[in-house]
């Protein structure tokens, strides 16, 4: 297929900034409601929205969210009248997260109502670092371009990071606890316990390559982590600021050891930390200014980072 006859939909924002960054953002024509980034693809038409909403405070998305999944509905719909329209030649959507964006069922139903286009789906799958740089290879191929200076340029600012960190003493190294949802508490899987490896420290609570766990209190306590970094699902900084506050109302809060250090830290986890794209290699370079400032500076603080301050 010829460059210019590609017209291709995403629908999950990691593989919007995968598209763009493999320089394909003007064949992009459509997007889910979610996809922000690069900023120019936000005059794209919206092909999703949500079934819930997201201003409500975390506890309740959180049983919004398990209410439609139990009752196998997605999150979010999709606006076949507009994918129609458009009629793509590629949608990239996933098959990894029913929480992350449009389900995989309710997209091939979609393109199954589709009359005139029958566009190739791509679907992403990521849970650790070689899959997502995979995902970019394989989006790169069907696509019909190279991956390998995308991939090689990332790969070499995480290695900078790694080649850093790894002299570093196993004392060193703190241990780090990173925290997906704030009410109910849960912890970061995925890829998030390598990125923390990466940057110099210690992941706690997590697995890598698994689902984000719930986490009981008590769990959090007793390990006793001696940094916090707060990274929720699809919240900004300031979103992130406020739903980080309920948590000093415990009274276990101000006797773990990151808090009385001033070791709690707030993140833009919707820019960097859920995304599985390029701005994973972001998140390195954001963790490794948290954990170690003696011996990074790369100038995200205020902007995807900042020391958590109770108010």
């Amino acid at each position: 297929m010829n460059m210019t006859d590609l017209r291709i939909v995403s629908l999950l924002p990691s593989a919007t900034e995968i598209v763009a960054a493999l320089g394909l953002t003007d064949a992009i024509v459509g997007r889910s409601h979610e996809c922000d980034y690069p900023p120019e693809i936000q005059d794209r038409p919206a092909c999703t929205e949500a079934r819930l909403n997201s201003e409500k405070p975390s506890a309740q998305i959180d049983t919004d969210v398990r209410s439609l999944v139990q009752s196998a509905l997605s999150i979010y719909a999709i606006k076949t009248d507009i994918l129609e329209q458009l009629q793509p030649t590629h949608i990239v959507t996933q098959d990894q997260c029913d929480v992350c964006a449009v389900s995989f069922p309710e997209v091939k139903k979609a393109v199954g109502e589709l009359i005139r286009s029958h566009p190739d789906i791509i679907s992403l799958q990521p849970n650790h670092l070689a899959e997502v740089w995979a995902d970019i290879e394989r989006v790169a191929n069907s696509l019909g371009v190279e991956s390998e200076p995308v991939l090689s340029q990332l790969q070499s600012r995480i290695e900078a990071c790694r080649q850093k960190t790894q002299k570093l003493s196993i004392s060193d190294r703190p241990t780090v606890a990173a925290i997906e949802w704030t009410d109910p508490l849960m912890a970061s899987g995925n890829w998030i316990p390598e990125l923390v490896d990466s940057a110099g420290g210690y992941s706690l609570l997590g697995a890598l390559g698994k689902h984000s766990p719930y986490l009981e209190w008590d769990a959090l306590v007793k390990t006793d982590p001696q940094v916090i970094i707060i990274m929720p699902c699809g919240f900004d900084l300031e979103r992130t600021r406020q739903e980080t506050q309920p948590l000093t109302l415990r009274p276990e809060w101000s006797n773990l050891q990151a808090v009385c250090n001033g070791r709690v830290y707030i993140t833009d986890g919707n820019a960097y930390f859920n995304r599985p794209g390029p701005r994973l290699v972001d998140s390195v370079e954001i963790l490794a200014e948290i954990l170690h400032p003696e011996l990074f500076e790369f100038g995200y603080r205020g902007t995807g980072w900042e020391p958590w301050e109770s108010v």
